[in-house]
């Protein structure tokens, strides 16, 4: 068995690449690459891509995972009998394509170029009650899109909770931070994190969601910090987008939110300020009441996850 390191990408399906790629950026991605037939994306960190859309009827068609070397990537191709193959998507390197239990593709990556990382352009320096780093300068915001930085996490519904969670689990080495069970000994789903031991990771990358109807969730998008979420949010409502939910505080992973939907309905998140966990941290039993949980901020609505 091999861990993944991250996620990489999600990748969906869209009638029209041109009014997807100005939403993009309208989130605060940046084109990579749009062909007749495929948009790719990216955000400020070194990393080729992080949003794919090709050309067709919408709807999801699955997600990218990274190994952590080329050794690894063949050592999973191994275990699972398919083929690595020369990636052919900006970056190039290595890929293996595979298909989970609800027929999503699933594929890992490694050995392919970095870019360089785009520059902030949002920089800010806060002040608080206690520590007041800024002194004798204003802080000046700005307007314009968010400052995306990479994809964070992504959520699937699944038709078999159990059945799709060995899968991640045994092929790319996942481990669980908080399942959520609707009563006891009845899980519904796990948010689970890249297994890289010592070193403190996202609290989640992937959450499966047992709806016994297989679909996309969302994506979710990490963000500079939350001046740069809130200047976002005004942006994306000044340019006439579909807000879904937010903005408040997860109970479980702790991030900032900001739920919008692209043009055919994908939902999409902003996020800051998530926990961090590491092999130190046991894994936990949620209820289902927990998982819908702000700390602050509006109610999900019923469409969530929809």
């Amino acid at each position: 068995m091999i861990c993944v390191t991250d996620i990489a990408y999600v990748r969906l399906r869209a009638p029209d690449l041109e009014q997807m790629e100005t939403f993009l950026h309208e989130f605060g991605l940046e084109t990579v690459e749009r062909s007749d037939s495929i948009l790719h994306a990216r955000g400020r960190d070194p990393r080729p891509f992080v949003h794919v859309t090709e050309k067709g009827e919408a709807g999801f068609i699955g997600l990218g995972f990274y190994a952590e070397t080329l050794d690894d990537l063949e050592k999973l191709a191994s275990e699972v009998g398919l083929p690595v193959e020369a990636n052919d998507a900006p970056g190039g390197g290595k890929i293996l394509r595979m298909v989970d239990p609800d027929g999503f593709r699933v594929e890992v990556v490694a050995g392919f170029a970095r870019p360089e990382a785009r520059s902030l352009q949002r920089r800010l320096v806060h002040n608080d009650a206690e520590a007041h780093p800024r002194k004798g300068d204003a802080l000046r915001v700005g307007a314009g899109p968010s400052q995306v930085k990479r994809l964070g996490h992504a959520v699937i519904n699944v038709t078999d909770f159990r059945a799709s969670e060995a899968w991640y689990k045994e092929r790319l080495g996942f481990v669980t931070s908080d399942e959520i069970q609707i009563a006891p000994d009845a899980p519904i789903g796990a948010f689970m994190r890249c297994d890289r031991g010592a070193i403190h990771v996202d609290h989640h990358t992937l959450f499966l969601v047992g709806t016994g109807k297989p679909g996309f969730n969302h994506a979710a998008f990490e963000v500079e910090h939350m001046d740069d979420l809130m200047v976002g949010h005004q942006h994306l409502l000044e340019k006439g987008r579909r807000h879904e939910w937010g903005v408040g505080r997860h109970f479980l992973g702790s991030q900032i939110f900001d739920y919008w939907r692209d043009p055919w309905g994908h939902a999409v998140e902003h996020w800051t300020d998530g926990d961090l966990f590491n092999n130190e941290t046991p894994p936990n039993v949620r209820t289902f009441d927990e998982l819908i949980a702000n700390q602050w901020g509006p109610s999900a609505p019923p469409t969530m996850g929809a």
